[in-house]
């Protein structure tokens, strides 16, 4: 299989101005790359040298609304020599690129404009992921300091765990830190479990859930961490769901092609 057959970008935008989402994928005729860019139909991801530009032209599913304009990415500590092996096999992984980060979002379509803090990782994979997993919680918390945190939960088919607990300065290095313990939190609408790991002091909260689906929940927290009350973005996956024939059969919906 050709990778460069299979290429999207995706956009989810979520606030007063409505729901966007867009990832149509596009085959290989449709994707150029270089060093410094990567150009998928009409959208394109470029690297300056200290920004990574993002300029988006697409079309919104199911409803055809337009999201079209840049984001940029400024790294403030960029690093690309933690990896981690979410699986036993070391088949799946996961990298910080900017784990500290300042974007800038400037849309025309919708007409949208705001700035903050930002956050650049990647995720690979040598086998289908529903082989190794089963599900996953991970969160993303953003500290006094400026530091992020990361906590990886990961469960196996077998059900044993694996935890990464990672916390990146500004300046780009990183430690490991002890997960707090697993918290439950409700269920989705969907019936998807949701974990999160929470120091002792009050319980952690869901302030607000941004995806909901069969599959997969995005949602924005609150919790302790470090001694800090923390809002944190956090996703969860069922991959049993996933990899279901029902599920499969409603991707075309969110995820049109063209080839």
């Amino acid at each position: 299989m050709n990778p460069e057959d299979h290429c999207a970008l995706n956009v989810a935008l979520y606030g007063a101005g409505g729901r966007r989402w867009t990832m149509t994928e596009r085959g290989a005729r449709h994707v150029q790359r270089s060093a410094a860019q990567f150009d998928v139909g009409p959208s394109r991801l470029h690297w300056d040298g200290r920004n990574l530009l993002i300029q988006i032209d697409e079309m919104g599913v199911p409803l055809p609304q337009r999201v079209r304009g840049t984001v940029r990415v400024t790294p403030q500590g960029a690093t690309s020599r933690f990896v981690a092996p979410l699986d036993v096999d070391g088949r799946h992984r996961w990298g910080p690129i900017a784990p500290c980060a300042r974007v800038e979002v400037d849309l025309d379509a919708p007409r949208l404009r705001w700035q903050g803090h930002a956050y650049l990782d990647s995720n690979e994979g040598d086998e289908p992921i529903e082989r190794p997993f089963s599900s996953w919680d991970w969160s993303r918390s953003v500290l006094a300091d400026g530091s992020t945190a990361v906590i990886y939960d990961v469960r196996d088919r077998a059900g044993a765990g694996r935890v990464i607990a990672r916390r990146f300065a500004p300046d780009g290095s990183d430690t490991a830190f002890e997960p707090p313990p697993r918290q439950a939190l409700p269920r989705t609408g969907w019936r998807i479990d949701r974990v999160m790991r929470n120091e002792a002091g009050a319980p952690a909260q869901v302030t607000q859930t941004l995806e909901d689906t069969p599959f997969y929940a995005r949602s924005m927290l609150e919790s302790n961490l470090f001694g800090e009350r923390v809002v944190s973005v956090h996703e969860s996956l069922n991959v049993p769901r996933l990899a279901s024939l029902p599920v499969k059969l409603m991707l075309p919906f969110r995820m049109p092609r063209r080839a």
